[in-house]
């Protein structure tokens, strides 16, 4: 018999605002006015073709051009570029269903993660079911559970180990992207099963198993195996390739997803007995995700608008290119309903945050403000 989820989370407006209606109206307007689709311009279409070019360019001159080592490994490292920029601006609109009003197109870019080594059905349920709708709630939203021996949240159990977390985050952030490519979906998919987060008939669960082992044979092939047959390196050169690349993908993709939500200020709230958090989920949202170097336009444009993560959440469905326009939309509505909208000004700074929280949860203290909130 399947092991459903212990407790069902439910999300209680107990003070009736209007903040959600009031603010998506707003959203709803500017496109309206302006006339614009909310999905991808030529913009996103550009950023796009950069990414995947930024990927498998490198890859074609290390297949073509017979690079010594240190020719690969630079290429490599490139590629981990890529992979990042994929991850963050191309599959992640498309899995949302906001990079085009025609979910055909959003179907075949969401391809792109198939591609280099994901699946998308796991993908979507950790990140747009579990996290997007259970925002740092732990033991719901799986990205801030405990990872070995990690902490990224006050309500996580704690281990003396854990002190040291700060010097040794990130060993487990570069390796993020090796083991999703590797054995996370693996992993997930039964998970997903048990937890019943995954309902297909078992002729379906089958077919999404194979789709998984297909998809991860092509990433291995095209990855490992080609430039180990076609190339004059042997298999450890190619492995320091393969490695580099995704610790640089890793670190990335690591780092961007908690300087949105494992800082300081943004909440851990836990929900009563009943499974009831007395919040309505928009201001929910806004209480567990901070913006951050909303300013800088490289960040916007590499990070696929994830520095805008606070727009991301409320309005997952639009298309990253517009956050920068609707940012005061939401900055102004939430101020009118006394609602936080949290930013960290630069990169630097919200980096600084996260390795503070990491040290204080590492050493179980909870007495800044919003982890001591959320427990009280």
């Amino acid at each position: 018999m399947e092991q459903k989820t212990k407790q069902k989370i439910k999300f209680i407006n107990k003070d009736k605002t209007l903040f959600f209606n009031t603010l998506k109206e707003r959203v709803d307007n500017y496109f309206k006015e302006n006339n614009i689709s909310q999905h991808a311009n030529f913009t996103m279409v550009f950023k796009t073709l950069f990414m995947l070019s930024l990927y498998f360019i490198p890859y074609v001159l290390i297949i073509t051009q017979g690079y010594s080592t240190l020719g690969m490994w630079l290429c490599s490292l490139i590629m981990g570029l890529g992979l990042a920029g994929i991850g963050m601006s191309v599959m992640h609109d498309a899995n949302h269903g906001a990079y085009s009003s025609n979910m055909n197109i959003n179907k075949f870019l969401s391809l792109s993660l198939s591609i280099v080594g994901g699946d998308n059905k796991n993908w979507k349920t950790q990140h747009n079911f579990l996290h997007h709708t259970y925002t740092n709630i732990y033991n719901h939203d799986k990205d801030i559970d405990n990872k070995i021996i990690m902490r990224f949240s006050p309500a996580g159990e704690y281990k003396k180990i854990q002190k040291f977390q700060v010097f040794y985050v990130f060993v487990f952030y570069s390796i993020m992207s090796l083991y999703w490519t590797t054995a996370k979906d693996f992993v997930q998919y039964f998970q997903f099963i048990k937890e019943g987060h995954n309902r297909e008939s078992k002729a379906a669960r089958v077919k999404s198993f194979i789709t998984i082992l297909v998809w991860k044979a092509v990433y291995w092939g095209y990855i490992i195996v080609l430039p180990t047959i076609l190339l004059d390196l042997n298999l450890g050169q190619v492995l320091l390739g393969f490695l580099s690349l995704h610790m640089v993908a890793g670190l990335i993709l690591s780092i961007v997803f908690q300087l949105a939500h494992v800082v300081e200020d943004t909440q851990f709230p836990m929900p009563n007995k009943d499974g009831g958090v007395e919040n309505e989920w928009a201001i929910h949202q806004l209480n567990t995700t901070a913006d951050f170097a909303r300013d800088n336009a490289l960040i916007t444009f590499y990070v696929g608008g994830l520095n805008f993560q606070a727009i991301h959440h409320l309005f997952p469905q639009i298309c990253h290119v517009h956050y920068p326009k609707i940012a005061p939309i939401i900055e102004q509505t939430a101020k009118e309903f006394d609602v936080p909208y949290l930013c960290n000004e630069s990169i630097g700074s919200a980096f600084l945050s996260h390795m503070r929280v990491i040290s204080k949860l590492g050493k179980n203290e909870t007495t800044f403000s919003a982890i001591a909130n959320s427990m009280g």
